[in-house]
């Protein structure tokens, strides 16, 4: 029988390699009840290996040494010390005592956020981020409850990998509606954005022998490194003010290109007619696939958007979106359709990539559009994003005269290129870095955008109030004069 006491044993040193600290690790072990106890000592010990506490090459006293300065039953050690060789952690040697393994490595505590983060930044203008905060929590709490309650048993299995029926008829209904898609349900495919569904083509596309495809230059990098996932390379097709540039493209020899029509990212030009017309002429005749990423097409604050190309030519062109800018990217909610002759394919990729997204966020998304809670999220963001553009464009105007914004009146970002005495590029932007203002130059997504000498920047306003955007672009303009002013917001702030 094992004995208990409160008075701490006496600290005890086996050849000088067994330290003190680990008998304060095994003491809560050994205060455990009767019942519990000789676990209780075999999870401490792992733990104690596990996080280092004990190193390897650390000897351990003897079971009977130990069991008399924990006040328990020798039997406890000696088992403790059994099992723990067993399973690797203790190695032991006939007459030479019992040792910690070399063969268990101690855990890192805790676990890294790789999440993009503009560390240290006090302004982050980098595009791509919606105003999380405008995330519609109370709507969505509400609507996640109504779901839980009246969701049958057999909803929560394994789903469709294409989405849920639901989902996927409230979607083809929206897309049809908001973005003129030619939407069949049936087609349509729930995926983890944006991302996954060009992944998706990817795999399909080298399945089908393809190894290359075009993509926009500038454009976004995401796309690039999407597809090399799928082992297929891209060759960045340059544009002019019209958009994708026929030319360059009908020579290339690609049959697949990736475009972004509605309003292109970055420059942030909506595609005209006239080349939106040559670019289904291309497609036809070389029976190639268009891609259109539809990234922020419900966001135009000046005219009704552009409507999809896809509803011109449904069989020559795969159509992808997601929530990421209307709602939030940690959804990880999107949609691919594809031309008809794809759609087993990628149902069938989609299977074996993830067995389907989960049920409830899609019955969840599926009952907030048909609520008409989605539409009024949009007219939310709406109002705020265009006021915070329309800040922007005024702020530089006032700090940078004779700044060029281009683009259409639409989307997460604008494109500004300032005067030529703002250069050379790296001397502005390591300025910039220095007063904790975050930007990417337009140079970041492109060979063609590098040409141009002056400054050109990829400033994002949706994620930031109209304050801070006010705050930022005055930061940019005493940093590059080198002028200090006073405090704002608790820190050194230039004007």
């Amino acid at each position: 029988m094992s004995s208990s006491g409160t008075n701490p044993p006496p600290e005890r040193v086996e050849s000088g390699e067994f330290v003190s600290v680990a008998w304060e690790l095994l003491l809560p072990a050994a205060s455990a009840p009767a019942r519990r106890r000789g676990r209780a000592l075999q999870s401490a010990l792992r733990e104690a290996v596990r996080s280092g506490s004990l190193v390897p090459g650390t000897r351990l006293p003897s079971s009977r040494a130990l069991a008399a300065d924990l006040r328990v039953s020798r039997g406890l050690v000696t088992e403790a010390y059994e099992q723990l060789t067993a399973e690797g952690y203790l190695r032991s040697e006939q007459g030479a005592g019992t040792w910690v393994s070399g063969v268990v490595r101690p855990a890192i505590p805790g676990a890294r956020d790789l999440a993009p983060r503009a560390l240290g930044a006090r302004v982050d203008f980098r595009s791509g981020t919606p105003d999380l905060s405008l995330f519609p929590r109370s709507a969505w709490a509400a609507t996640y409850r109504s779901v839980l309650r009246r969701l049958p048993h057999s909803a929560l299995g394994y789903p469709d990998p294409r989405g849920l029926p639901e989902l996927r008829e409230a979607l083809a209904a929206l897309l049809t509606r908001r973005r003129g898609v030619v939407a069949d349900p049936e087609r349509l495919v729930v995926c983890s954005g944006v991302a996954q569904a060009m992944t998706l083509l990817g795999f399909v596309l080298h399945g089908r022998g393809m190894r290359t495809v075009g993509v926009e230059d500038p454009g976004s990098p995401e796309h690039t490194a999407l597809f090399a996932s799928a082992a297929i390379a891209t060759t960045g097709l340059p544009l002019d003010d019209e958009g994708l540039a026929a030319e360059p493209l009908e020579r290339s020899g690609v049959r697949a290109v990736v475009t972004t029509p509605a309003h292109q990212f970055p420059t942030g030009i909506a595609y005209s007619a006239a080349r939106r017309s040559r670019l289904l002429d291309w497609a036809r005749a070389t029976d190639g696939l268009i891609v259109e990423d539809d990234y922020d097409g419900d966001f135009r604050y000046d005219r009704a958007p552009v409507g999809a190309l896809q509803g011109l030519d449904p069989q020559h062109v795969a159509y992808t979106g997601s929530v990421s800018k209307s709602l939030a990217p940690g959804l990880r909610l999107g949609w691919l359709l594809a031309p008809a002759t794809m759609t087993d394919e990628i149902v069938a990729r989609k299977r074996t990539m993830d067995l389907g997204n989960p049920a409830v966020d899609q019955a969840v998304l599926a009952e907030f559009i048909g609520g008409g809670g989605y539409d009024r999220q949009l007219r939310r963001c709406q109002r705020a994003y265009r006021e915070r553009r329309d800040a922007l464009t005024a702020t530089l105007a006032k700090y940078f005269p004779g700044t060029e914004v281009s683009g259409i009146a639409a989307g997460l970002h604008i494109i500004a290129r300032l005067p030529g005495r703002h250069g050379p590029e790296p001397v502005f932007m390591a300025r910039a870095a220095a007063a904790g203002v975050a930007l990417r130059p337009l140079s970041d997504f492109g060979t063609v955008a590098s040409t141009d000498r002056r400054v050109s920047l990829v400033l994002g306003y949706a994620q930031l109030a109209p304050q801070d955007i006010v705050q930022g672009v005055r930061l940019l303009a005493a940093a590059q004069r080198g002028t200090a002013g006073p405090d704002i917001g608790g820190g050194r702030v230039f004007i």
